[in-house]
């Protein structure tokens, strides 16, 4: 009887410490799954690229290229407009506390610079004739020559594993359910399914989504967690690009080929949650 007693006793109070401190939803991930959405800007390195087809087989070397911002629009939120500016999607699944796996689409633009001069090796049929042809044997990029782009996008989709830590108590912050701030790094790796937008020796424009090559990634960021459930991810991402079978004409013997280092900048927004 004694026993039952202060087994009962025990029992009291055992509960009434868990409830006066009760752990926090923010202090265990393994099993919450998480989303978020956002915008980017992107450089890259300079690239050779090559064109090849039935009557041509040339390089461009070392040719520069930018991205395409929208700047902060409406559209990264409206549905029937959320793919035109550069942007971020994730959906990832914690395995551990520390560790999620997760799958992407980072949807960047790349655009070469147009009218740029830049050496080339190899041949093409009517040299000369798109006003491309320097003095000092180089060739200028003009639109009749060559329009080169990943408009729609440089689309890199991937897989990611990510580790995250909890770094609240650098910042004095006791309560993460209300306010918890992490790290993250991550390496990632996928295949690249651009639009490329192309004009080339004077051919029909070719627009069409095609897989043409593989990328592999890695990142650090800093994510800010408020009220359990939402949170702001900040990302600094670089990572390689190799694309051997790009699509250049309607014609399946033209293609070009290209590999690059890229840099990105990311803001997303986003919700944590467990099922």
């Amino acid at each position: 009887m004694i026993v039952f007693f202060f087994c009962a006793v025990f029992q009291h109070l055992f509960a009434q410490d868990l409830s006066a401190n009760p752990e926090k939803y923010t202090a265990h991930n393994k099993g919450k799954f998480y989303i978020f959405w956002g915008g980017n800007r992107e450089s890259y390195s300079k690239s050779d690229i090559r064109f090849r087809g039935e009557d041509y087989d040339f390089t461009l070397h070392n040719v520069t290229a930018h991205d395409k911002p929208k700047g902060w629009h409406c559209d990264f939120i409206n549905p029937a407009r959320m793919t035109i500016p550069q942007t971020n999607f994730r959906l990832g699944y914690f395995i551990s506390d520390k560790y999620n796996i997760s799958i992407g689409f980072d949807h960047m633009k790349y655009v070469m610079h147009q009218d740029q001069a830049v050496n080339i090796t190899g041949y093409y049929p009517d040299a000369g004739s798109y006003g491309e042809v320097l003095p000092n044997g180089q060739v200028l990029l003009t639109e009749d020559f060559l329009k080169f782009e990943h408009t729609d996008g440089l689309n890199y989709v991937n897989t990611e594993i990510s580790r995250v830590d909890d770094i609240s108590s650098w910042f004095k912050l006791s309560n993460t359910d209300k306010v918890q701030i992490n790290i993250t790094e991550g390496l990632g790796a996928g295949f690249l399914y651009p639009k490329t937008n192309t004009t080339l020796l004077g051919k029909e424009r070719y627009d069409e989504f095609h897989v043409s090559g593989f990328g592999l990634s890695a990142k650090a960021g800093l994510n800010v967690t408020f009220f359990k459930h939402f949170f702001i991810q900040a990302e600094l991402k670089g990572g390689y690009i190799n694309m051997q079978d790009i699509r250049t004409t309607a014609s399946k013997a033209d293609k070009a080929s290209q590999e690059f280092w890229f840099f990105q900048q990311i803001i997303a927004f986003g919700g944590i949650f467990r099922i």
